[in-house]
């Protein structure tokens, strides 16, 4: 089978290249096609993968070991899909460099800068969606057949934007709720693939509301425990007795709703966004590779070891939570949700995870067609989500809030409306004027050639 990386060049390839290396069963992927429109980052990447074939092999000690993935590197996009029986989908449109703008000018603003939550998001959703989409229509006319895996953040908004296109051949992937559902588990002493984890919400958006286990809800338990849940970390993240009070362990990244005061003034601290230290970090890491193209697989270790240390350090900082646990860097992330994903659509082998698709009346307060972060049963015929329990009314509301932002910022990217952009800045939950929204909107319009279409 065939695999297209859309954005090869990205420096988180060589995870799921790393995972392919993996997989010994029979169906496997055999070759991939790294797509990116940077040659530079594209001929680092590639060598990153090269030289991680040769240390499997000489890993792997019992006869006959597997021949590994063969690479091909391409800047032609139709080239890349043709042919494809998966398209993994991991662009990012702007670069590092447009993320260090989405921070900074919500920074000035005295508004929360991150990647994909607020205004930030709604940034890099209104630059990503018009290119996502143009994808979506050559994968539909060129590898009509092909699975999309789609990891281009904002996730779910993404996703949403591509399903005219492609329908539920689309489907997106996010490492949150997986990560936070085995952290739990291991907490309870639960094996994690045993276990089935009531999550529910958006992208970067949900709540675990059970954990069921030998027929069992095992999250009071979880909750009542305070050394249980001191010991993951969402637990040190939110806090015991918060965590009790919700009735439920929120994704990572509603830290940023809940604790928004203090993570804005701990961002306003420190010397460099997140943006700037991951520019800073990977323009080291490519022009080192591309003088020492020998070296390309240590020089990735090593970043990629510096760069998961400090993932959402500021965060943590607030709470107190310490160091990221290693085990938490070491179990693997969305690469193995994206392997996870392609076995059991390839070879029909029923599956349980935690994806982005069409709501289909799963949860009461959106409509069908609004695309949600629920459990889903995979097989040969895509993701299928599964009942749940219903949202909270304090978790419908945000929801609802943030599916709007969503939506509004869907409309603006597909026809340039600057009022449809202005009402996706003013509705966000953590953007508390429409004055404020309104200069948001100006100076990304100002600074982000992309988003000059929104210029008054």
């Amino acid at each position: 089978m065939r695999l297209t990386i859309l954005g090869g060049g990205g420096f988180r390839v060589p995870l799921v290249y790393q995972a392919l290396l993996g997989d010994r069963g029979d169906g496997r992927i055999t070759s991939v096609t790294l797509f990116d429109t940077d040659r530079t980052r594209l001929s680092s990447i590639g060598a990153v993968l090269r030289q991680q074939a040769t240390a499997a092999g000489t890993a792997i000690a019992e006869p006959g070991p597997v021949e590994p993935p063969v690479v091909t590197e391409t800047t032609d996009l139709d080239e890349a899909l043709r042919g494809a029986d998966f398209v993994f989908s991991a662009i990012r449109v702007g670069g590092l460099e447009g993320r260090t703008v989405d921070e900074r000018v919500a920074l000035d603003l005295g508004v929360l800068g991150q990647e994909t939550v607020g205004a930030g998001g709604i940034a890099y959703g209104l630059r990503t969606l018009p290119v996502a989409a143009r994808i979506a229509q050559r994968i539909a006319a060129v590898a009509p057949e092909a699975w999309v895996i789609n990891f281009t953040n904002p996730a779910g908004m993404v996703t949403e934007a591509m399903i005219p296109y492609l329908g539920d051949r689309v489907i997106g992937i996010c490492d949150s709720p997986s990560g936070l559902g085995r952290r739990a588990a291991l907490a309870l002493g639960v094996d994690p693939s045993t276990a089935f984890y009531d999550y529910a919400g958006l992208n970067h958006l949900g709540w675990l509301r059970g954990l069921q286990s030998g027929g069992v809800d095992r999250l009071p338990a979880l909750l009542e425990s305070g050394e249980a849940l001191a010991s993951f970390e969402e637990g040190r993240l939110f806090g015991a007795d918060w965590l009790r009070s919700l009735g439920s362990i929120p994704n990572e990244y509603l830290h940023y709703y809940y604790f928004a005061r203090e993570t804005l003034a701990a961002v306003q601290t420190v010397r460099q966004t997140r943006g700037t230290f991951l520019l800073e970090q990977q323009s080291a890491f490519y022009a080192e590779t591309a003088r020492h193209p020998e070296q390309a697989l240590e020089l990735w270790q090593k970043t990629r070891a510096e760069r998961e240390s400090t993932y959402m350090v500021e965060s943590r900082e607030v709470a107190d939570a310490g160091e990221r646990d290693e085990r938490d860097m070491a179990a693997g992330g969305y690469e193995q949700v994206a392997l996870s994903l392609m076995r059991a659509i390839a070879h029909n082998e029923r599956a349980s995870l935690i994806l982005n698709v069409r709501n289909r009346g799963v949860l009461r307060h959106l409509d069908d067609d609004a695309v949600v972060e629920i459990p889903c049963t995979v097989d040969a015929n895509g993701a299928l989500p599964v009942t749940v329990s219903q949202l909270t009314d304090h978790q419908a509301g945000l929801v609802c809030a943030v599916k709007a932002v969503e939506r509004a910022t869907i409309e603006a990217a597909a026809g340039g409306s600057r009022d449809a952009a202005l009402r996706a800045f003013a509705w966000h939950p953590l953007i508390d004027s429409v004055t404020a929204a309104r200069k948001l909107l100006d100076a990304y319009a100002r600074e982000l050639p992309e988003l000059a279409p929104f210029r008054p």
